[in-house]
Formats: structure tokens, sequence, C-alpha cells
């Protein structure tokens, strides 16, 4: 696999999981959302002038968990860096276990009343920490990709890119960068879709597809770093 088909993948794959893990999480866990801060505050200062929902505590949890993802992550990765070891694996492997965690906690809490358990609450701020740490990686080891979390800055740079391409104004590299941002857009928005018929088909369990998608990028990775030092 080239470099562009790799990049490609886990652009989209990424994405995919990204739109797939807030959406599951906000149909599952009372609005949260795992992976946009933004939405937690707006949603935060509707639940502070609605007395009636119960889910107030998460949301505000939910800030300082996708902090402590973040953190973690860029701890995890200097660390990893300084022994040149293999950082994207591993910062994909601490998000693995953040969202299998978030799977397990989410099936113990099954079926979430109207009101957050200990075990919902466990899972909603063990899912936003695994979406702090995508975040992290993806601004401190995926920078050549589009963001795959947050779409507002990408559907933005589309359309600009775009209106250029349109009107003759278009630089060379316009069109590749549109390639990139309009397949990371369609991924996410297939994964937002794809959670919500998996949640309302099998519960939090659907959560295993992302899994699989961090662990087949994680494989990938290690081939490719291993056909890369074998032709060193």
């Amino acid at each position: 696999m080239n470099t562009s088909s790799r990049n490609l993948l886990q652009a989209t794959g990424l994405a995919f999981l990204a739109g797939y893990v807030d959406t599951l999480g906000f149909i599952a866990l009372f609005g949260l959302f795992t992976a946009h801060v933004t939405g937690n505050f707006i949603l935060i200062g509707a639940a502070l002038a609605d007395a009636s929902q119960m889910s107030i505590l998460l949301k505000f949890l939910a800030f300082p968990a996708f902090i402590a993802g973040v953190a973690g992550a860029r701890l995890l990765i200097v660390a990893v860096q300084r022994h040149n070891g293999p950082a994207l694996a591993l910062a994909w492997g601490l998000q693995w276990l953040l969202l299998a965690g978030f799977m397990v906690c989410g099936l113990l809490a099954t079926p979430v009343g109207s009101s957050a358990s200990s075990a919902a609450m466990t899972a909603g701020l063990l899912g936003t920490a695994a979406m702090g740490v995508h975040s992290a990686m993806s601004r401190l080891l995926l920078a050549h990709l589009a963001p795959t979390s947050m779409m507002t800055g990408n559907v933005t740079q589309l359309v600009i890119d775009s209106i250029d391409v349109w009107r003759g104004a278009a630089d060379a590299g316009t069109a590749e960068r549109c390639k990139k941002f309009f397949w990371t857009i369609l991924a996410f928005g297939i994964g937002s879709i794809v959670a919500a018929f998996a949640y309302h088909a099998i519960g939090f369990a659907a959560l295993a597809m992302p899994l699989l998608i961090l662990l087949m990028l994680i494989v990938i990775d290690r081939s490719a770093a291993g056909r890369e030092l074998a032709a060193s």
C-alpha cells in the first residue's frame, strides 16, 4: 500500500470512527457529544436552564474527561517518541482501551434509564476521553490529514476550495485538498448514520465496529513500518 492510499484509509477510517462514536454516545447517553466539546457546552447551558434534565453532571464531567484524554495522549506520544517507539500505534492502542471500556460499561449500564447510573456515567467519560486521545493524535501525529472529528472546519474549507475551483482561481494543490476533505466528511457522515442503526439494533455492542477499525489501522501501520525498516 502506497503512502497516498494509506493516508486515505487512515483519514476515512478515523472519520467514520469519530462520527460513529459521537452519534452512538449522543443517542445512548442523554445527548452526550463524546468528540464535540462545543456541543457539550451548549448542552450544559440548556441543562442548567431546565432543571428536569438529569444528565447535567455527565455533561460537566465530559469536559475534564476530554482534557484528560488529550493530556494522556500527549504524554504518551512524547514518552514513546523519546525512545523512537511506535507512537501512532500505541496512541491508537490507548484509544482502543478507552473505547473498549466505553463498550463494557455501556453494556453494564443497559438498560439506560432516565438518569445516568454510575456505569452509564463511566461509559460516557471513557468515551469522551477516548475521543480526546483521537483529537490529540490528529494534531500531533496525523496533521497531514484533514481533521477527522471536527467537520465544521472541513466543510468550510471544502466550500471555499470548491468555489475557487469553480471560478478558475484554484492553485495546483486545491483539487487535491478538495478530495482530502470530501472523503473525510463523507466518511464521518456515513459513520454517524451507521451508528444510529447499529445502536438501535444491538445497543452498546455496536462499539465493536470502531474497535475493529482501530485494530485494522494498527496492523496496517505496523506492517508499513516493518516494510520501511526492511527496505532501509
